[in-house]
């Protein structure tokens, strides 16, 4: 088992996907598989990690000498990519469901675009140096322009030209520059603990960089570069499920952890003037996002700004420069992953089975669907972080970091924007189970669960937000390894 099969796998389920794209049984067959030998490599390589502590390093292609597209296993790498094996798993039947019982079309571009998402966050997930991350960074975002524009109305193209817009426009006009200089300066790319800046890079043009660097990955959603996220909403749910939890921002909040950690390097971050000016815009977005999903009555977009916000979290865990905020932002990473899944997962079960899609019209829905509800209300928990779900632990610890490194305004934000959380996603929950369905509804009595495909894998991803807030050590411990 080596990063490179956890890379090929979903590229060849793709591949196989479009040969059979005419024979509906088969392809929907091998969607089906794809994801449960991915899920196996990367549990495997995670045991070869844990047990000898060896990296696994594979150059796939040295395009000058210093210069190559690498591979490695590393703690951080490791709990992106066991993050989105697992949540594959479960978002491939989800999105299968969805897609027959909206009467979606053209499955087979559908799906094997989804897979090609998936073999690209594994390639950003087992980087080993900055010129394979951004490969892989700039094919997660091709490959995911087809979802979002997948339905063809003006609206979801258009939604879809502003989702690759900015993202190109931040990654090539910034990330791309931004890692040239690096390349210049220091004469390597490759990802190192305690970074690869201090003593080749002055304090002042660091400072310079470090914002360039943020802003340049754009699908860590910092505000104002921000607006592709919402924009996106256009897209199928399933395709919101793999832009929020699986994919897409996991691997924005995961880059700038990375960036952060092992090009930056705590201490040479700490000297940095513009440190403290990026970490109040993130807790700036943090606060402002939440505000902004208070007033949203449809219920993805109230969703969009909330993941807005709670990338947040995760940026500003990392601008915090201590080992215990950056921990809880990794944590955050795998906890927000489920419990927003498991919300996009509901809200997308509600549309199918009701054709509800507001917060207004879900007065008494629990009634129609206690277990959907019932789901939504723990992924709430999970997101706003409260036990007994694990997204009290992550919150936890970057709430202890910002403590440990005495930004107390900015542990009164998490604590601000903790109680935005409960005022945006426990609305959505008291109309449907506190308030009587509607008078003209004829189904107000009736349980009328989502189809099953796309009602088990909401149980499972509820489940697993409860699961991780009792075996949340072992993340902390293969975070604690990988943090420097």
């Amino acid at each position: 088992m080596t990063p490179m099969v956890a890379v090929l796998i979903p590229f060849l389920g793709a591949a196989l996907i479009g040969l059979a794209a005419h024979r509906p049984r088969l392809r929907d067959g091998i969607a089906f598989a794809t994801p449960i030998p991915l899920f196996l490599t990367v549990v495997g390589l995670a045991v070869n990690r844990v047990a000898d502590g060896n990296p696994g390093t594979q150059r796939l292609v040295e395009l000058v000498p210093g210069l190559d597209i690498t591979l490695a296993v590393q703690p951080l790498g490791l709990t992106f990519a066991l993050l989105a094996a697992t949540l594959y798993i479960v978002a491939t039947p989800y999105a299968i469901g969805y897609m027959k019982a909206g009467g979606y079309g053209n499955l087979a571009r559908f799906m094997a675009c989804y897979a090609i998402a998936l073999g690209a966050a594994m390639g950003i997930a087992f980087a080993e140096n900055l010129l394979t991350l951004y490969l892989f960074y700039e094919i997660l975002s091709v490959s995911t322009y087809p979802l979002v524009a997948h339905t063809g109305t003006d609206k979801a193209r258009s939604g879809a030209r502003t989702y690759l817009a900015l993202l190109l426009v931040t990654s090539v006009g910034l990330m791309l520059p931004g890692m040239i200089w690096i390349w210049q300066a220091t004469g390597t790319l490759s990802f190192s603990s305690g970074g690869i800046l201090a003593g080749q890079v002055p304090p002042a043009a660091g400072a310079l960089l470090l914002v360039v660097m943020l802003y340049g990955i754009g699908k860590a959603a910092i505000m104002p570069f921000h607006r592709w996220l919402p924009a996106a909403m256009v897209a199928p749910t399933p395709v919101s499920a793999l832009l929020h939890a699986v994919a897409v921002v996991k691997a924005g909040v995961f880059s700038v952890l990375t960036v952060v950690l092992y090009i930056f390097g705590l201490d040479y971050l700490l000297e940095l003037a513009t440190q403290p000016f990026m970490l109040y815009i993130a807790v700036f977005t943090m606060l402002a996002a939440s505000l902004v999903a208070m007033h949203q009555d449809n219920l993805k977009a109230r969703l969009a700004y909330s993941t807005v916000s709670q990338l947040a979290y995760i940026v500003t865990g990392a601008l915090l420069a201590t080992e215990l905020a950056a921990i809880g932002g990794g944590l955050h990473m795998l906890m927000h992953g489920f419990g927003k899944i498991t919300l996009f997962f509901c809200a997308g079960a509600i549309y199918v089975a009701s054709g509800i899609n507001t917060v207004s019209g879900m007065d008494g829905l629990a009634r129609r669907m206690p277990l959907t509800m019932l789901a939504f209300f723990i992924g709430a928990l999970c997101v706003i972080g409260l036990p007994p779900t694990g997204g009290f632990w992550s919150k936890w610890y970057l709430v202890s970091g910002a403590w440990d490194a005495g930004h107390y305004l900015v542990v009164g934000a998490f604590m601000l924007s903790t109680l935005l959380n409960v005022a945006y996603l426990m609305p959505p929950v008291m109309r449907a189970f506190l308030r009587p369905p509607p008078d003209n509804d004829p189904a107000r009595l009736r349980v009328a669960e989502a189809p099953p495909l796309c009602l088990i894998p909401l149980l499972i991803t509820a489940a697993g937000t409860l699961v991780l807030f009792i075996v949340a050590d072992p993340a902390y411990q293969l975070l604690a390894g990988g943090i420097p």
